[in-house]
């Protein structure tokens, strides 16, 4: 198999141009990772991280990790409030992915979001409980899906539409099971700057890609970059990105996560990128769900001549 069967290699030199409404030439989607990690399971097996490490030396799984475990946890103490104000004072909206773990143990981390009317889409059990554990089990991963929809609804009373897949990782089964359960669309792939249609055995589903090139981890966590490096990333990001969206519209994701660029010295890139591309008139910073309903609407202008 060259490539999945649930959506055609369709190269962007090959499609009609995207054009976004109200006249917007870019896309800008910020997105905060509101994950939670459990500190232990009941085996030596090392607990899968669900992200970089900040402490080495693998501990097994048994054995309760205080300094990798509390350095994610500043994220949810000090770090994502540290986020909020910023979005606040941009008057952006985010996109929050959110473990249901996140909504039942960090319950005023999401009603916060909600309350502002922020998007939040649903992104796994917990970050330690990746969707590719159920390859070739679809009843099980079924059933991971159920359960976390109901986590979703329990607290903020409605079902989710969109989804981000821990750690990126899904299967071959999930736009068909998620597409099952009522969702609208997934933010898991890396290999577009424009939205694009899903087919499942269930109807069409909307990918809004993801990008884990222009992320903090990437930035901070994995290339040790200052805040005038990441910021430097981001806008030149931009800028490319923005220069060929006069032919055609783009996208462009920045994946953060509360206790990586909720620090101190790093929430100054975020700062600086907001007030960077907020000089441009026709950038949109739309919610997830507005792209993926304007997609669903408008996708055939968008597909190959052919």
């Amino acid at each position: 198999m060259l490539s999945p069967d649930h959506y055609p290699f369709v190269p962007i030199t090959e499609r009609k141009p995207l054009r976004w409404p109200g006249g917007h030439r870019m896309v800008v989607i910020f997105t905060i990772n509101c994950e939670f990690w459990p500190m232990t399971w009941d085996k030596e097996e090392p607990l899968y991280p669900g992200g970089p490490a900040s402490i080495p030396h693998v501990l097994p799984g048994n054995v309760p990790d205080y300094a990798n475990w509390t350095w994610r946890e500043y994220g949810h103490r000090v770090g994502v409030w540290r986020l909020f104000e910023e979005f606040d004072r941009a008057g952006i909206p985010t996109s929050c992915t959110i473990n249901a773990l996140t909504a039942l143990e960090r319950p005023q981390i999401v009603t916060i979001a909600d309350d502002r009317g922020w998007e939040i889409l649903a992104h796994n059990w917990s970050q330690t409980d990746i969707m590719s554990s159920y390859a070739d089990k679809p009843d099980e991963e079924r059933e991971v899906i159920a359960r976390i929809v109901e986590a979703y609804q329990s607290l903020l009373g409605r079902k989710p539409r969109g989804w981000l897949s821990s750690s990126l990782r899904s299967t071959h089964e999930t736009p068909h099971l998620l597409k099952e359960a009522g969702f609208d669309f997934m933010a898991c792939y890396l290999n577009d700057d424009q939205p694009y249609m899903m087919e499942t055995r269930h109807g069409p589903l909307v990918q809004i890609p993801y990008s884990n090139d222009i992320n903090d981890f990437a930035v901070f966590s994995r290339g040790a970059m200052a805040a005038s490096g990441a910021f430097e990333r981001f806008r030149d990001e931009f800028d490319v990105l923005y220069e060929e969206s006069i032919e055609s519209g783009r996208m462009m994701n920045i994946g953060l996560h509360p206790h990586v660029m909720g620090r101190g010295f790093a929430v100054k890139a975020l700062r600086q990128f907001i007030a960077y591309v907020k000089e441009f008139d026709d950038v949109w910073f739309p919610k997830r769900e507005e792209i993926s309903d304007w997609y669903a609407e408008n996708h055939a202008s968008h597909i190959s001549a052919d």
